[in-house]
């Protein structure tokens, strides 16, 4: 008898243990999903808080205690920021798509060229190159600066998007290790079927890496769309600088509406939310993929 009745403990027991763990696990499942809420609302308040202040009037933009949604829609915000910003929009645009286009290919290129082609020096030209990520911008900033006035380039977009679009290290760095983790038998089919290397390269081994492709796209995008320093520095004329140089004029110079500002900052933003969200699966999957192997 008294086995039979440890024999019909143990299953109540194992239940009884069964379900505390999923108690447990649904608590701390439960307290992670409220931290994460809680935060996500902490860091999109103030976002929120733009978009509804660039469709208020000023007062009501000045108003104590702020709110969220406005009580008058003020449309006119946004006509008085675009009769402004077009020209700093298109420079803003071309050196973007500049720095895109440039980084993915000379980019890729090198990556591929450290990771699936063998040549004397190439870990250590590598490793040379990812050395030059320790030395911090503003250390080359005069010398950049010298070489740029030498050679005509002040007061022009070159220094805004060839450095970004020849020497990319992290995109480089991101690309080599998605090529490192492709088979080799693609390439030696391909070079059996008489290809050459560039079209190995271009026909093969591109359509393999594109969530990399996607990630180094919006990073080489938001690192021009947002750069307030290169411009400020490298362009002297109104008329050459981007949006981010516009938005810090504006205030003083056109107008000094927060309104007005916002609705400039909106129309700013508005860019890289659609390219993320367009690109988003490809982005998480070409970070969270980078570094597996090799």
């Amino acid at each position: 008898m008294a086995n039979v009745s440890l024999d019909l403990a143990r299953p109540a027991a194992a239940a009884r243990t069964a379900g505390s763990v999923r108690t447990r696990r649904l608590t701390v499942d439960l307290f992670f999903y409220v931290l994460m809420t809680g935060l996500a609302i902490v860091f999109v308040a103030p976002l929120v808080w733009m978009v509804g202040a660039s469709l208020k009037p000023e007062p009501e933009v000045l108003a104590i205690p702020p709110t969220f949604i406005p009580r008058q829609f003020e449309w006119q915000n946004y006509v008085e920021v675009w009769g402004v910003v077009p020209r700093f929009l298109y420079n803003s645009v071309k050196l973007a798509l500049l720095s895109v286009v440039g980084a993915l290919f000379f980019s890729s290129l090198a990556a591929y060229a450290f990771a699936r082609i063998e040549f004397a020096g190439r870990d250590l030209a590598f490793s040379v190159l990812l050395s030059t990520l320790m030395v911090p911008g503003i250390v080359t900033l005069i010398p950049l600066y010298i070489i740029y006035r030498n050679i005509g380039w002040i007061d022009t977009h070159y220094p805004l998007w060839v450095p970004r679009a020849l020497h990319s290290v992290f995109a480089i760095f991101l690309l080599r290790q998605f090529f490192k983790q492709i088979p080799r038998d693609l390439e030696d089919a391909a070079e059996i079927d008489g290809a050459s290397t560039f079209r190995i390269y271009w026909n093969i081994m591109l359509p393999q890496v594109k969530p990399a492709l996607a990630a180094v796209g919006i990073f080489s995008f938001l690192d021009s769309w947002n750069d307030l320093f290169g411009p400020l520095i490298f362009l002297n004329s109104i008329g050459n600088q981007t949006l981010p140089v516009a938005l810090a004029l504006f205030q003083g110079e056109f107008f000094s509406q927060v309104s007005v500002l916002m609705a400039g900052a909106t129309l700013t933003v508005l860019p890289v939310l659609v390219i993320y969200f367009s690109a988003q699966k490809y982005f998480i999957q070409g970070i969270t993929l980078t570094g597996i192997k090799g």
